[in-house]
């Protein structure tokens, strides 16, 4: 199935849909010919950005409201054929402090976009979550947990319904909102020290394109209840660090800070539980959900057929300390990317 197919003549309703990444997939989408997009969000004062942003196109519907409000979210959702939920409360420290509110917007609001894609006969939902979800040690993680099981297991507890419910994972998507070359390069242009929370710490390289592809892979591929994680190269911080001072020709000092609440060293992607069902795919990784019974199926899904079943003696976990490449790599992909 091609992207025109899956988004030619369909309504679209993307949740957080004024954020980074509600931008870029709705830019990609208006290129296979939407009946419309409708970008669900509480900032006003994003909506009215996105309206200048797209020369007020008639495709986008800017709707004012929070997945918190299940009657405002079913008013929004009726006629819709595809959800992308993307709304979350994000911010790891300042979420340790409010853990409430991180219950009622993530998890909460994904159970309500959840039972909303249900009464309105939704075609297919994906989920867009993240690293922390995997192993989780922080309120942010602990909830996207919780809001992967919704959608994951939903997608057999749903009675005749046909909505398809299905999952994304990945981590910070470089060029997003407080990502991390534009908060050193800032340090750096202004002759400050570079906070650096562990000399230790890798992370993902996720580019904008990748987030959306992957987003559109899920719609295409999804049978229910998987979880798409994409196959990434990782840096170490403190290398980007230094590629960004010599881009600057600085000699600014790296000051290590600690940990922050709820931070990890390590991004984990997939834990040494999930890679006992999970499936290589093209450039991505599915896993398959621990309760439905492929046996039974009709016909298996491609990434069944056509890909391959992951070896647990190779591979027993998917971390960005394995994938990390090295610093001249980095530079490389990063000036491919148009990010240096």
């Amino acid at each position: 199935m091609s992207y025109n197919k899956i988004f030619n003549n369909k309504v679209v309703l993307i949740t957080g849909g004024t954020g980074f990444l509600g931008r870029k997939l709705t830019k990609k989408i208006l290129e296979f010919n939407p009946q419309s997009i409708r970008l669900f969000s509480r900032d006003e004062v994003k909506h009215h950005k996105i309206q200048e942003l797209f020369n007020h196109n008639n495709k986008i519907r800017n709707l004012i409201g929070d997945v918190r409000d299940y009657s405002r979210l079913l008013r929004a959702m009726q006629g819709v054929d595809i959800v992308i939920h993307a709304a979350a409360l994000k911010r790891l420290d300042i979420l340790e402090y409010n853990v409430e509110e991180c219950i009622k917007t993530n998890i909460f609001g994904s159970l309500n976009v959840v039972n909303a894609c249900l009464e309105c006969n939704v075609e297919i939902a994906v989920m867009v979550s993240t690293d922390k979800a995997c192993n989780p040690i922080n309120t942010y993680g602990a909830c996207k947990f919780v809001s992967e099981k919704l959608f994951t297991e939903r997608n057999y507890n749903k009675g005749k319904n046909k909505t398809i419910f299905t999952t994304v994972r990945y981590g910070n998507v470089l060029e997003s909102t407080g990502s991390v070359i534009p908060f050193f390069e800032d340090k750096i242009i202004n002759g400050e020290k570079i906070p650096l929370t562990d000399s230790r710490m890798t992370r993902f390289i996720i580019s904008p394109n990748q987030s959306v592809n992957l987003i559109f892979n899920a719609l295409k591929f999804s049978i229910g209840g998987e979880i798409f994680v994409p196959k990434l190269l990782a840096f170490k911080i403190i290398e980007l660090v230094n590629i960004l001072k010599e881009k600057h020709n600085a000699s600014s000092e790296i000051e290590i800070i600690g940990l922050r609440p709820g931070e990890k060293i390590h991004e984990l992607m997939m834990n040494e539980n999930e890679v006992t069902r999970t499936y290589e795919y093209q450039n991505f990784f599915v896993i398959t959900s621990q309760i439905e019974e492929y046996t039974k199926l009709e016909k298996y899904p491609i990434y069944i057929t056509e890909g391959k079943k992951i070896d647990i003696n190779k591979m027993n976990f998917y971390r960005s300390k394995e994938a990390v490449i090295s610093q001249e790599k980095v530079k490389e992909l990063f000036v491919s990317l148009e990010l240096l």
